[in-house]
This record gives C-alpha cells, sequence and structure tokens, in this order.
C-alpha cells in the first residue's frame, strides 16, 4: 500500500518504521525544516562558538518492554543516554535531544518544509494538499501524526467522531527562553521544578554529550503560559528572566545569547486510547494526545497504529 503519514514527529516515525519494514511505501510530510518535533534542538551563532539548546521536551523515561528495546537500540547506537540529574529513570537524547529523531527519520521518507492544510478523496484514494497543491500522489491511506488541535482540522470533513476526540483533547502552551552565559553560573543547582512562574529549568550543557558555555532552558508552568501566551517574545523572555534569578537567588550577568520560544501545543492531555483507525475509509490517527503527555506514549501511540494498519 502507499500510505501518507503527515507529522514526522517520534509518533509519525514510529508508525513509519514497522509499515516500511513491511514492505508498504510510506511518504511523511513535515512543515518543520528538519527532524525533532517537541524533541528539538535549537541552535544559535555567539561569539562564543555555536550553541544548542533542547528547548522542547527535556528528557524521557522508559516504562513499557516494546520502548525499552527501543530505547536500549538507541543507546547502543549512542543517541540515547541517561541523565541521572531529572531522575533515576531520566533519559536525553545525546548529543541533542533531536538525536533519535534524526537517527529514525535518515531511513525514511520525509519530506520536510511540507505543510498539509487539508486532505482530498479521488475515488477511494486520499490525496494530501499543502498550499502550492503539488504533491498528486494518490494513496492507500492516511494517518494523522500532529497535535490535536491541528488533527481536529484536516478530520472534520472526513470523520467527525475522530474530529470531535481530537478536538476535546486540549493541549497546554508552554513558554520557553534559552539563555547563555560566559561563565558558569555561581549555583550549584543544576534543575528547577514547580515555580509559580516557571515550572521547569535546567543546565542545558550538564546533560551528557553536551559542551560549551553555561546554558540554560528554562520553561514557564502551564498557568503562566496561557495566561501570557499572546505576550510579545520581548516580554516573557524579561519576565522569565527575572524569575529565573529570583528563584536561584542570585544575579545574573548579561546574557552571551537570550532568546524565547512560544510552544502553543507543548503538553498534551489524553483521550484515553492509543490510537484512531477507520478501517473503512483508511483514516488513522496517532500522537501521544492519545494516550497522554510524555515522550514513550507517543512512540507506543504511533506503534500501535502501525498493528492496526497491519491487521
Amino acid at each position: 500500500m502507499k500510505i501518507a503519514i503527515v507529522g514526522a514527529g517520534l509518533s509519525g516515525l514510529a508508525c513509519a518504521e514497522p509499515l516500511t519494514t513491511a514492505g508498504h511505501s510510506v511518504q511523511l510530510f513535515d512543515k518543520a525544516r528538519g527532524p525533532g518535533g517537541r524533541m528539538s534542538t535549537r541552535r544559535a551563532q555567539t561569539p562564543a562558538g555555536e550553541l544548542r539548546f533542547d528547548h522542547g521536551a527535556q528528557y524521557f523515561t522508559v516504562r513499557d518492554s516494546a520502548f525499552q528495546t527501543v530505547v536500549s537500540k538507541w543507546q547502543s547506537d549512542g543517541v540515547a543516554a541517561k541523565w541521572s540529574a531529572a531522575g533515576d529513570d531520566a533519559w536525553v537524547g545525546t548529543p541533542s535531544m533531536n538525536a533519535p529523531i534524526k537517527a529514525m527519520a535518515a531511513n525514511l521518507n520525509v519530506s520536510w518544509s511540507n505543510r498539509i492544510d487539508r486532505l482530498e478523496k479521488k475515488k477511494d484514494k486520499w490525496m494530501v494538499r499543502g498550499q502550492d497543491d503539488s504533491i498528486e500522489t494518490l494513496f492507500d491511506i492516511v494517518v494523522l501524526a500532529i497535535p490535536a488541535e491541528q488533527a481536529a482540522i484536516l478530520l472534520d470533513p472526513w470523520d467527525k467522531a475522530f474530529a470531535k476526540t481530537a478536538r476535546d483533547t486540549v493541549s497546554d502552551p508552554c513558554w520557553t527562553v534559552m539563555l547563555a552565559f560566559v561563565e558558569p553560573l555561581p549555583t550549584n543547582q543544576t534543575t528547577l521544578r514547580d515555580g509559580a512562574a516557571i515550572g521547569w529549568a535546567a543546565r542545558n550543557n550538564d546533560k551528557p554529550m553536551r559542551n560549551g558555555p553555561d546554558s540554560w532552558v528554562i520553561q514557564a508552568s502551564p498557568i503562566w503560559s496561557r495566561d501570557h501566551l499572546e505576550d510579545s517574545q520581548d516580554i516573557v523572555l524579561a519576565a522569565l528572566t527575572k524569575n529565573f534569578a529570583a528563584d536561584l537567588g542570585i544575579s545574573l550577568p548579561e546574557p552571551l545569547h537570550a532568546a524565547a520560544h512560544r510552544w502553543r501545543y507543548a503538553r498534551s492531555g489524553s483521550a484515553g486510547v492509543d490510537a484512531l483507525y477507520n478501517a473503512e475509509t483508511k483514516l488513522g490517527v496517532c500522537g501521544d494526545w492519545l494516550l497522554g503527555p510524555r515522550i514513550e506514549y507517543a512512540w507506543l501511540s504511533g506503534d500501535a497504529l502501525s498493528q492496526r494498519i497491519t491487521d
């Protein structure tokens, strides 16, 4: 079969891998310029050299045996390692959070910088459409591996029940600030958790296989992010930097680099199912929002949908 997967984050890739191995022709489409999704890594050029910030997901845990097998393979391939500062069961990608995604995508057919904004039917075949309508391939199956809010829009003309499930599963936003300093900050703390404004902050260069200047990723709490969702980047950067200094109890020097990023759909909800598949219309949906806000759930959902399609 020819299968289109919209979204090349972990869930879409986890769905694509076994389907490709089974002999199907799988094409993934993603609006981003490269691999990562919410496991993305941001690069920045400074006088001190290139900086890398894991500005999305900070770490992941492993509880399911099937996912453990995958992570063990990542570890042996050098693209994942444990990070004890976040907990005994915490893992990160190495040398950056998006390393496992890059490794998976390298073996699959992914079309980057390709935003899909609608689906069409031609007899019993699917077509995926972007802004330029240049994709003429007819697909037997379409899979949506994107956040619930985006999936609902594409699903609505074709499956009202699936669309309602997506609309009812609301994501939390997250404002993220990235700071770097020439000299290490005078603190022994590597992470901060559960502050009034800051839900999480971490010394990014403490993670395995990181180097360069002292760099920090600061993520606002869901409530603060929602209250300030439409604020400008400058306002958010100033506010979260001030809160960060107060939580550490220190005065911050002039940063080498400072930036803010808004994740509108950062922390998923939970629909209470592993995946959705309509065998009659050949339309499937996977993603962490179906199971819950964990990286492991994104992989489990994609893998579950691949099995459902194969069955």
